[in-house]
């Protein structure tokens, strides 16, 4: 139990409120009914884009809570404990809320044009979008400054995402669209908000010039 309290406190305050969030949000609706069922899902927030298009515009921030099943949950959590806490400890709490809420919108938004591109209503939802965000401002910073984040290289990096968007484009029931279009925002808010000076400013990097 010590241990698991001193893993909290060490972890970064506003990931750690996400991170919870989202396993409370989780615990809620597995006590309501089916996190797995499409149909309960879309009933409690999830994007669906029908409704979407319809004007129900919450749900594009609603689903970024929700998640299919214990395993999604679990693996989203994972990584999100850890790469958030790495772009929240450099960039700090307001520029990383900003950059994780409006990377998985703006990817949320994407999967719904795609949708309506490709005239399907899908009904999805999870934080990947959001964390493919962060994914994508933490490779936008090391590339910038052209160094080690803490244990995170800019090889590594890219490494990682194109890894993570290659394991999205082979496995069913992925919303890739999300993915891309989070990893995408990311990167690109790090650089109009100036993540990387920010970073740069309380930063130890390595070079690697």
């Amino acid at each position: 139990m010590e241990e698991i309290k001193a893993f909290l406190r060490s972890r970064q305050p506003v990931n750690l409120i996400i991170v919870l969030a989202n396993i409370l949000v989780f615990l809620v609706l597995s006590f309501l009914g089916d996190t797995e069922s499409a149909s309960f899902m879309a009933a409690h927030g999830a994007s669906v884009t029908a409704y979407v298009e319809q004007g129900e515009y919450y749900r594009l921030f609603t689903c970024m809570f929700m998640h299919f099943g214990l395993e999604h949950l679990f693996y989203n959590m994972l990584v999100l404990i850890f790469l958030g806490d790495a772009l929240e400890e450099a960039v700090g709490k307001v520029l990383y809320l900003v950059i994780y809420l409006g990377g998985g919108l703006i990817g949320n938004i994407v999967s719904i044009l795609v949708d309506l591109q490709k005239g399907e209503s899908v009904v999805s939802a999870g934080a990947s979008g959001a964390i493919f965000a962060v994914i994508g401002a933490l490779v936008f910073i090391v590339l910038k400054n052209r160094g080690n984040l803490g244990m995170y290289s800019g090889k590594r990096l890219v490494l990682m995402a194109v890894l993570s968007i290659m394991q999205s484009m082979t496995a069913t029931g992925v919303d890739n669209s999300a993915h891309i279009g989070g990893f995408a925002a990311g990167f690109v808010l790090a650089f109009l908000l100036g993540a990387a000076k920010k970073a740069a400013a309380h930063t130890d990097f390595v070079d690697k010039g």
